[in-house]
């Protein structure tokens, strides 16, 4: 039988950004996002992330740290529909699922106030953030298979006489440290410059084996084999990378009007393979290129604009809204193959950068109780080219709520639950994952992320 080609390099998943954000970017360092959203006018400890030069208006000079814990849970699901799984001239749907977690995604942020000044620092998974698992593979991995398998049989071999196994996990985490200056210039106005290093951490390990099944086995010396063996992948690649993100910011305190602005600048990151297992039996070393030992891969975190306004209602009550952009086109990202056969950096294929909208409002029940909710709408600008069952997104909408705990005068808790809501993602093709017969992808996801917060000033 003549060699078989498989399409190798779609073993790899990409785990996508488990928290709130862009694909590559975490914003919710603290439970106070989780419970609000709206946090960028915010003058708090969390805005060492989200409002960094508010701090210069905290009312009290001295230390204020935070610690935060969250945990991230959620599903994927895949609708594959096409004539590939029985090839008899009808189509079918099969559904492959998969679920990311990460059960604890820490954080710490700390600044010490002396007058107007104000140096802060923070710690935080700032992109990436957890594992991801599909235990029965992945649709492109089974249409590609059968597609081929056939086609080097000359259909002698049809999807009920061989079995086709996939599975693969992911992981992906970007550390990041971030220290920055904040200096009010007047009783109404503030700045601040600063930038986090960002390291990039992420594994990837995957199989395929295709083979005749019991039935069919006996027939391999008759197609040319010298076992029921059809096709095997074996992977495990490691990667990693570093990048800086140089940071600025302003606050503008007007009355009862907070407006807080903050431009993180693109973050250059390539991303270089350890690839520790490669093993391939009937497949050309040529689809896992991109995977050999050593390749670099542009992995940039885009930049990213927050515009926030805060209005105090009552003394007991505060609302905020907010707008964050995310300039996804100029990041440079992995090249991909388009429709129409050639290839450029992924981001070339979408629609525009992500934009997201938030609001929330919180409320001082008593002295020591605060409540609070929010509301997060976040457009991907995406495409069919962009889309693939190793990394899809879904336009969304997310809702949280949670309190404020004020413990004493030094201490104070954050507590928060966060879900979101997504908007299925239907990708149809003419040609199947390349295999010339027409199918669809049906793109799902669920999740949702509790957070706790514990605050400290002297």
């Amino acid at each position: 039988m003549k060699k078989i080609l498989l399409a190798g390099t779609a073993i790899l998943l990409f785990p996508a950004s488990i928290l709130a954000g862009d694909y590559l970017t975490n914003t919710n360092q603290h439970a106070a996002f989780l419970r609000m959203m709206a946090r960028g006018a915010s003058v708090d400890i969390d805005g060492v992330y989200s409002n960094p030069a508010g701090l210069a208006f905290l009312p009290e000079d001295g230390f204020h740290l935070s610690l935060t814990g969250q945990s991230a849970f959620q599903t994927r699901e895949i609708n594959a529909t096409t004539g590939l799984w029985t090839m008899d001239g009808k189509q079918t749907t099969r559904l492959y699922e998969g679920k990311a977690s990460a059960p604890l995604v820490p954080s710490f942020q700390g600044a010490y106030k002396k007058d107007n000044w104000v140096i802060s620092a923070g710690f935080a998974i700032t992109g990436g953030g957890g594992k991801a698992s599909f235990d029965r593979g992945l649709p492109m991995f089974d249409a590609l298979a059968t597609g081929l398998i056939s086609s080097a049989s000359q259909g002698k071999l049809t999807p009920d006489m061989y079995d086709i196994n996939t599975a693969m996990n992911g992981k992906q985490y970007i550390y990041g440290v971030q220290l920055g200056l904040s200096y009010r210039i007047a009783d109404w106005v503030s700045v601040f410059v600063g930038g986090r290093m960002n390291y990039f951490s992420g594994g990837y390990e995957g199989f395929l084996t295709a083979g005749l099944n019991e039935k069919y086995a006996p027939m391999a010396p008759a197609l040319g084999l010298e076992d029921e063996r059809l096709a095997s992948i074996e992977l495990d690649c490691g990667q990693s990378g570093w990048g800086m993100t140089p940071i600025i910011g302003a606050d503008f305190k007007l009355g009862k009007w907070n407006i807080g602005m903050k431009y993180e600048f693109k973050t250059n990151l390539n991303i270089e393979n350890k690839t520790r297992k490669m093993e391939l039996y009937r497949v050309s070393e040529s689809y896992l290129a991109a995977y050999q030992d050593g390749v670099n891969t542009p992995n940039d975190l885009p930049a990213m604009l927050s515009l926030a306004a805060g209005y105090e209602i009552l003394p007991n009550l505060r609302a905020s809204v907010e707008y964050h952009f995310f300039d996804d086109k100029h990041a440079g990202m992995a090249p991909v193959t388009l429709a129409d056969g050639t290839t450029a950096g992924k981001q070339k294929t979408l629609k525009h950068g992500t934009h997201e909208y938030l609001a929330g409002v919180e409320w001082d029940i008593t002295k020591r109780l605060t409540v609070s909710g929010g509301f997060q709408k976040t457009n991907y600008g995406l495409s069919d080219d962009f889309q693939t069952d190793t990394s899809f997104y879904c336009d969304s909408y997310s809702l949280g709520f949670g309190a404020r705990l004020n413990l004493n005068e030094a201490w104070s808790m954050d507590i928060a639950y966060f879900w979101t809501n997504y908007s299925d993602y239907t990708k149809e093709t003419a040609s199947y994952n390349g295999t010339g017969m027409a199918g669809s992808d049906t793109y799902s996801r669920t999740n949702k992320v509790f957070g706790l917060s514990l605050n400290y000033h002297f």
